[in-house]
């Protein structure tokens, strides 16, 4: 793909795209939900998405089908500030949809129709700008999209565009339903962590990762394999990240939970905001740690984004109470 002159972004994202369809009743199965809300979702585009509405330029290669919900996430990304020329149309494959139930605060079951492949895990070499993968400040890549070829090929030569470039990052989002084993996830994070610059995850797709749950023994495992932050989210514990120098612990947030399903999309653009910041690492994760925390009250994902502004406004206000 031939890049153009205005293709310099400050983050570009690939991999899932699709539609979310959630309950508007809280506390009860699919069987029983009688109303639904429709948005725009997947895990890089919900990053995407919210490091614009942290002011970024931001890119999502991705794709949909040749259907209407492909044209409504065309429309949605352009609405939520997100460049959608990378998004690619497969004309025989649907756009993916996936529901969820929400049983606050802790459990929200996915349900994914990706059947029989998605389009997003159908990308090519072709579908790349590598001119933009490579100039851009932040690349976001996610575990999911190495679950196939060929979209696992495309991965790797999109990191080889880049050749370990500064925020090179993969999200270490592991959804069992889509790979053969958890054995075989961990073999394709092997090859890929010798090839990013940060990882991020939780302390289950940690033990995926690198076989380890205990957030200082999984950072140091990450940090062996060569990446140089190594951040691990512990939910109602906090927020650890290392480096080979540092090392900082954040302390939760504590919110009232209407839907935990976007929060660590949320945390991911922050963090993609603050890592482009002149900031201490430790600002960088709280301002993450508030940010995803945020999303998690509300009951959508993609436009559940906050600004910067509101971000800020509650590290004001924490400061304060901590004083």
């Amino acid at each position: 793909m031939a890049t153009t002159p205005d293709s310099r972004f400050d983050v570009v994202t690939i991999g899932r795209i699709g539609i979310d369809v959630y309950p508007l009743q809280d506390g009860v199965g699919l069987e029983d939900v009688e109303t639904f809300g429709k948005y725009l979702g997947g895990s890089a585009t919900n990053v995407a998405i919210a490091a614009a509405r942290h002011g970024l330029r931001t890119a999502v290669i991705t794709a949909t089908g040749d259907d209407p919900f492909g044209r409504f996430a065309h429309r949605e990304l352009t609405r939520l500030g997100v460049d959608d020329r990378f998004v690619a149309t497969v004309p025989d494959l649907n756009t993916p949809v996936t529901f969820c139930e929400i049983f606050p605060p802790d459990n929200f079951p996915l349900y994914f129709y990706r059947t029989p492949i998605a389009p997003d895990l159908v990308l090519t070499n072709d579908n790349l700008d590598l001119d933009a993968i490579s100039r851009a400040k932040v690349f976001w890549a996610t575990v999911t999209g190495l679950s196939k070829d060929p979209s696992r090929t495309a991965h790797h030569t999109a990191w080889a565009a880049r050749g370990r470039a500064p925020l090179t990052i993969l999200d270490l989002d592991f959804r069992p339903m889509f790979w053969p084993s958890a054995e075989a996830a961990t073999r394709e994070v092997e090859k890929a962590l010798g090839k990013v610059t940060v990882a991020v995850g939780n302390r289950e797709e940690c033990e995926v990762a690198v076989g380890e749950t205990d957030p200082h023994r999984a950072a140091d495992a990450l940090l062996e394999r060569g990446v140089e932050l190594a951040v691990v989210k512990q939910g109602p514990r906090g927020v650890l990240a290392k480096t080979r120098s540092e090392s900082v612990e954040v302390e939760p947030y504590p919110v009232e939970v209407v839907n935990g399903l976007g929060a660590g999309d949320g945390f991911g653009g922050a963090l993609c905001y603050g890592l482009l910041q002149d900031w201490s690492l430790e600002r960088v994760i709280r301002f993450a740690n508030i940010a995803g925390a945020i999303v998690a009250t509300r009951r959508e994902c993609s436009t559940a984004m906050p600004t910067s502004d509101e971000v800020e406004a509650v590290l004001a206000e924490v400061s304060h109470v901590a004083l």
